[in-house]
């Protein structure tokens, strides 16, 4: 049952959605700057030390919490449906998952659809990813990856597209909502429909057909859950039964603990898609504890170069 704190910051969340659904549709630069994927914005903390960097070409920001240890980063990418989002939007919860895990955290504003459709944006994760490798020089087993909802995803491929590639992969992956099938199959698209406060059904798959422009929607690297999941590194999936993607975490877990990874899924009850965005909750809070607890246990320190 969600809190009382969660159950206000949802009232407000079905508030908006009702009277969105009465508004003439925006523009997509007016989405872009009012986009707000939690109850309110929340900015970065003012004692996380923001530095912007060219990340292998993408531009990225460091986001660093008194006490970071420079040499375990993680690697956060945002949600937004592949054309929204930005540091201005998830910002503060990938400063939060860093101070949690003591960890830098490297923000990559990779392309949006649907200017830069498939696979731009897997194509600027992969480049960060390898940024951080090789100019930065950090083991792979210093570095995490994080994302929300369609960071999740891009988190998922991240790992596909490396291991395939032969190179090492991240020490581990938490993964908050991810969205991992462009086919909207799941159970929960429709199941949940009247419990979602945040999206309709036609929204992930408008989003989809945005950033697919025309590709398979199966194709392994935009819906990691058709690609091979053995050799991953050990996950840790949260979602709430809120959330039309739910199906998409549950399917995922499944897929990849029957390929041998090591996953970790918890589900939280009543709980809507990105619950841990609505900073000053008792659930985000233990999912950021849960998180930090998670990264810290599994991620090593990069030795000095």
């Amino acid at each position: 049952m969600p809190s009382q704190a969660m159950q206000g910051s949802m009232d407000a969340l079905r508030d908006r959605q009702r009277a969105s659904a009465n508004q003439d549709q925006p523009t997509l630069e007016e989405l872009r700057a009012t986009f707000v994927p939690g109850d309110r914005l929340h900015p970065v903390p003012d004692d996380v030390l923001v530095t912007d960097v060219d990340a292998g070409g993408v531009p990225a920001h460091w986001l660093a919490a008194p006490g970071a240890d420079a040499g375990r980063v993680l690697l956060f990418l945002h949600g937004g449906g592949f054309e929204l989002g930005s540091v201005r939007s998830d910002g503060e919860l990938a400063s939060r998952l860093g101070r949690a895990s003591g960890m830098r955290v490297l923000f990559p504003e990779y392309r949006l659809a649907p200017e830069h459709h498939f696979p731009a944006a897997i194509d600027d994760v992969v480049a960060a990813w390898r940024w951080l490798r090789g100019d930065q020089g950090l083991s792979a087993r210093s570095i995490a990856v994080a994302g929300d909802s369609a960071g999740g995803g891009l988190a998922v491929a991240l790992l596909v597209a490396a291991r395939d590639a032969g190179e090492a992969l991240p020490a581990a992956a938490a993964l908050m909502s991810p969205t991992v099938d462009l086919t909207s199959s799941g159970a929960s698209m429709t199941e949940r429909a009247d419990q979602d406060p945040i999206s309709t059904p036609a929204m992930p798959r408008q989003f989809a057909a945005d950033y697919l422009a025309g590709a398979d929607p199966k194709t392994p690297l935009a819906s990691p859950l058709f690609a091979a999941l053995s050799g991953l590194p050990p996950l840790l999936i949260q979602v709430g039964t809120a959330d039309l993607l739910l199906s998409d975490s549950e399917r995922l877990a499944a897929a990849a603990t029957e390929a041998g990874v090591d996953v970790t899924l918890q589900i939280g009850e009543g709980l809507p898609h990105v619950y841990q965005l609505l900073l000053g909750t008792p659930e985000a809070a233990e999912a950021t504890e849960r998180i930090g607890k998670f990264l810290r246990a599994r991620v090593s320190p990069s030795p000095p170069r």
